[in-house]
């Protein structure tokens, strides 16, 4: 009996450990999915130029003043010497800013995509070339020399009584445009240590990490927050790799997220999360319409009796109330269920929003409400 009761608390102790470590496949994510390992992050970087080979469309320089100063600017580097009070309006060139990611640990001579920007009045960038443009980082160092074909998306055309555009002609890409010239240092281990970035943050995930961590390759993880978690790593840096490549490996079931309505109020669009529910309510729906229309009258004097003719205004006010809905909302576990109350009311993205607001402040819909 001793012996069966020892077997039991084995197995329960192994399927704590498997509930923890080894989760279902459809339900686990890699933690490499969860967090970032600090200091391993991206740079942004930024550069101004010119390009040049445009059909035409590009700056009025008459408008655009730097453009032109740009050109000479670039021509006495090369040797050539403009007389400064010489009128230059070269509608092949377009004034422009290059914008870049330097990735965390590119080496030199490793290049990265650029995107290219209209800072003018030009009308398209389509055709055209990117002449050698220095990116800088915030630092206002050099990190990256960018120069090359554009690629554009869009085309505009026009003629003397229309025009159309489809997509934006004035932002274009090169692909692999701009070589590194100086790496950005990058440190992802601070005295042995490895700092994991949670990306939706949360104690209970940051629990559920440390905890999985733990688990598969022994106490060395501790979450230090609801945002970050300190791993103790090897002290070698050639271990420290194959330490965090394993490390980012592991699966963790992270907790359920909380339960979310999202409006944008701009566009009026909702959104509602897998666990939001609707307690027992009834919505009452209904709209006040009033129409005011102007028709005015024209009163024409009669023949041969000398008046004049007047414009007499006259005004038609209607006001219409609908009749009030009365929709009762059950429970509603799935979001379906809430689709479908809401659907028999009729209402509109607007009323959408104003509905949900109300049954908030009434306590019965269980969630929360963001809008962006």
């Amino acid at each position: 009996m001793a012996g069966r009761l020892v077997q039991l608390v084995l197995f329960a102790a192994v399927m704590a450990i498997a509930a923890v470590a080894g989760p279902a496949e459809g339900d686990a994510d890699r933690l490499k999915e969860l967090v970032q390992v600090e200091g391993a992050r991206d740079n942004q970087l930024i550069g101004y130029g010119l390009v040049g080979g445009l059909a035409g469309t590009g700056d009025q320089t008459t408008q655009v003043p730097y453009t032109v100063q740009a050109i000479q600017n670039m021509m006495r580097q090369m040797g050539l010497t403009l007389n400064p009070q010489a009128f230059l309006q070269p509608t092949a060139v377009a004034a422009v800013m290059v914008t870049a990611d330097l990735p965390a640990f590119v080496q030199v001579g490793q290049k990265i995509d650029v995107t290219v920007s209209a800072m003018g009045n030009a009308k398209s960038l389509r055709g055209g070339v990117l002449l050698m443009t220095e990116l800088r980082g915030a630092d206002g160092q050099v990190y990256a020399i960018a120069q090359g074909s554009l690629l554009v998306s869009g085309f505009e055309a026009s003629g003397q009584a229309a025009s159309t555009t489809v997509n934006i002609p004035t932002v274009a890409q090169i692909p692999n445009g701009a070589i590194i010239e100086r790496a950005a240092k990058a440190t992802f281990t601070e005295n042995g240590t490895i700092l994991l970035d949670l990306d939706r943050r949360s104690f209970g995930n940051a629990a559920r990490i440390a905890d999985a961590i733990n688990v598969r390759m022994g106490p060395i993880a501790q979450a230090t927050g609801p945002a970050q978690i300190a791993v103790r790593g090897p002290p070698s840096a050639p271990a420290q790799v194959r330490f965090i490549a394993d490390l980012l490996d592991i699966n963790v079931s992270p907790e359920a997220p909380v339960a979310e309505v999202v409006i944008d109020a701009q566009s009026g669009t909702v959104v509602l999360g897998e666990d939001v529910r609707i307690g027992p309510a009834a919505v009452a729906y209904g709209s006040l319409a009033v129409t005011v229309n102007e028709t005015p009258e024209v009163s024409q004097p009669g023949p041969f009796s000398g008046g004049t003719t007047k414009v007499v205004p006259r005004t038609s006010v209607k006001a219409a109330e609908k009749t009030a809905k009365v929709v009762e909302l059950t429970n509603a576990p799935r979001v379906s269920d809430i689709v479908r109350n809401l659907n028999a009311i009729g209402a509109t993205s607007s009323d959408l929003i104003a509905i949900l607001q109300a049954l908030k402040q009434s306590g019965s819909l269980h969630a929360r409400i963001k809008v962006i």
